[in-house]
């Protein structure tokens, strides 16, 4: 997929979900040491993870919709990446809503915000193997010609030359 948006040769949709992935993740194991020990600043430190995930979440979105549009129509890469964003949508909107609910007391979520970002991170999970089907295995967002040795990105030459070494 040579359209899309790139820095450096490389998609930025790829480059940026890891935050909102990492951040939104890693909040839900925040929500778990605090269950077990009901240390507030374990609260507080997830709280203000969402609030990081959410934001970066909504930052990638907007670079995976535009890569979206630039997969060709009617293919099953556009169906999966359909599926992958509307999924990860759903999760944003979840962990808003586990958010909301802590905004009184984030030093101690109640229920059903951790059920919330339970049922957010479990999505995520089926999501984030679409957003790897569509890169695995549909090739979206990898070079055309790409190989074990190709050029650098940085290098203006096509991935399909090679480069030798000794």
């Amino acid at each position: 997929m040579r359209e899309g948006a790139k820095l450096l040769g490389h998609p930025i949709h790829q480059m940026l979900i890891v935050f909102p992935l990492g951040l939104l993740a890693t909040s839900f194991f925040f929500d778990i040491g605090w269950l077990v020990s009901k240390a507030e600043n374990i609260g507080i430190v997830s709280y203000w993870m969402i609030i990081a995930g959410i934001i970066s979440a909504l930052i990638a979105a907007v670079f995976g919709l535009i890569d979206w549009l630039a997969i060709p129509s009617n293919t099953r890469a556009k169906r999966i990446g359909a599926t992958h964003g509307i999924g990860n949508v759903v999760v944003v909107v979840l962990f808003i809503g586990s958010w909301l609910l802590r905004r009184g007391e984030p030093a101690t979520p109640p229920v059903s915000a951790l059920a919330l970002s339970a049922i957010a991170v479990c999505i995520a999970l089926f999501t984030g193997w679409l957003g790897g089907e569509l890169v695995d295995r549909l090739a979206i967002g990898v070079d055309e010609g790409a190989h074990a040795d190709a050029p650098s990105s940085l290098s203006g030459r096509p991935a399909s030359e090679r480069v030798t070494t000794k």
